[in-house]
């Protein structure tokens, strides 16, 4: 895609964060966020009149501290929680938090699993393996033992990168961009939605109902025509597209 084709003040710009923007790090806080990165994303949400926004399965509260002082129109938790105007309370819809004994169940996997980072969203569980990437097969068997006991439709399990994560059914990143895509400055334009793994592909299949682009990161999905090699690739090209040069991704 050439950054010279895109007509900023008609797109909407929505980015995964971990393995899209970002460089996957040992552990979810150790992620670096560059400054020149604040920098071009501050430049494209003045260029898109604020549409442009982070789509993650962080809560809000770690988007805003993760890029701080920057602040963007964001959804959260998968689509738990949707904010379309920076300095605004978050809108949409009003997602249950995950509850508390399925929380205690999979933290407690944590426990049993030495090396297991814990990762508690509010609306999900994230059981990370990154640093013990052979306990793999032990932490699905265990995830799985816990969902067996629950209602199919009460809960959904997402296998990301080294990642297993359990959340609310009902809502994904698909559900919350068309939600967010009914309010300005995000309505009527056509999105370009950037993501990397499994949690992203719900976002990815909707691209085609706004006529938007789905790009992926680090791996070729089918029905995803463009395709960057790496978070360092997207960065440029977002800065391209901010200063608007032309480049082809």
């Amino acid at each position: 895609m050439k950054v010279s084709s895109i007509d900023i003040s008609k797109t909407a710009i929505l980015l995964d964060i971990d393995g899209t923007l970002l460089d996957i790090a040992p552990t979810p806080d150790a992620v670096h966020v560059p400054a020149t990165l604040r920098k071009t994303l501050g430049l494209l949400q003045q260029r898109a009149e604020g549409a442009l926004a982070l789509v993650s399965g962080r809560p809000l509260r770690s988007i805003d501290l993760l890029f701080a002082p920057l602040r963007l129109a964001a959804v959260g938790g998968h689509g738990a929680e949707i904010r379309v105007d920076p300095n605004a309370p978050i809108c949409g819809r009003v997602t249950p938090l995950l509850e508390p004994e399925i929380r205690k169940l999979l933290v407690a996997i944590g426990d049993k699993l030495p090396g297991i980072i814990v990762e508690d969203k509010d609306y999900s569980i994230a059981l990370h393996y990154r640093t013990v990437p052979y306990k793999q097969e032990a932490v699905e068997d265990a995830v799985a033992a816990v969902y067996g006991d629950l209602s199919p439709d009460s809960v959904e399990v997402l296998h990301g990168k080294r990642v297993i994560e359990v959340k609310k059914a009902g809502f994904n990143k698909g559900t919350a961009i068309r939600d967010l895509m009914t309010h300005p400055p995000f309505a009527n334009r056509k999105p370009i939605f950037i993501g990397d793994d499994q949690t992203d592909e719900a976002a990815f299949a909707v691209m085609p109902d706004y006529d938007g682009v789905a790009i992926s990161v680090g791996r070729q999905v089918r029905g995803v025509a463009e395709y960057f090699e790496a978070p360092s690739d997207v960065r440029r090209w977002l800065r391209d597209l901010a200063e608007g040069h032309a480049i082809r991704a």
